[in-house]
């Protein structure tokens, strides 16, 4: 199968892309049919919140700070008003909490200047918000307003290759050739429930693939 990039340069799929593809669709559906965010949030601003404090950390670690920053912070009006230094003992235990305090304090006064203290529906105007890359983007506008994505993480990119749909190590390249693969109304299920398996059996170093129902038909590409 040959796809296309963006320079117009033919790209092809690994073979039986397709076809493992919705085999792999039929396991993720079995195992985790409610696969969702494990991120806590009430509101689109704090799942952006979240979203951003969760690159390089884990969802544990987010959760366990957030509820106290959310007390102090639950808007973007009341974070706009904050410095970064304000923001980072609420944050201190997670990894590059310096950054990602700044990131926030930033981001919340341009929603404020611009959106009105609103996180907009908007691929361009949330991936224009200081620490909301294109995969923050797209894990906040599918989950919280139902925006058909797949977010690449670490996770995603590791499975999409080890499955044999992808070759590609570049996040973007994997999301294109993923949405290509898989119906666009599955793609938000999917962007979760590859990440759960990615967490409880398909892991890095030492995946399980004695207990993994996937396991006749994957590849194991990388897995020795």
């Amino acid at each position: 199968m040959t796809i296309r990039g963006r320079t117009g340069q033919a790209r092809r799929l690994p073979a039986g892309a397709r076809v493992r593809a919705g085999q792999v669709l039929g396991a993720l559906e079995t195992l985790y049919p409610d696969a969702r965010t494990e991120l806590a949030f009430r509101t689109p601003f704090e799942l952006l919140v979240a979203t951003v404090l969760s690159a390089q950390a884990t969802d544990v670690s987010v959760n366990a700070a957030t509820p106290a920053l959310f007390e102090v912070y639950p808007d973007a009006q009341a974070m706009s008003r904050a410095a970064p230094e304000d923001l980072e003992p609420f944050i201190r235990r997670i990894g590059l909490y310096r950054g990602k305090a700044r990131n926030l304090a930033a981001l919340a006064r341009l929603l404020v200047e611009r959106h009105g203290g609103e996180v907009p529906n908007d691929f361009d105007a949330v991936v224009a918000l200081p620490g909301a890359g294109r995969k923050t983007t797209n894990v906040v506008l599918s989950n919280a307003f139902g925006y058909p994505a797949i977010a690449v993480d670490t996770h995603v990119g590791r499975l999409s290759r080890r499955l044999g749909l992808s070759v590609q190590t570049n996040p973007d390249k994997v999301e294109a050739d993923l949405q290509r693969l898989f119906p666009k109304e599955r793609w938000v299920f999917l962007h979760h429930a590859l990440i759960l398996h990615g967490r409880r059996v398909c892991v890095a170093r030492r995946p399980a693939c004695g207990v993994c129902l996937m396991a006749p038909f994957c590849p194991k590409v990388g897995v020795e």
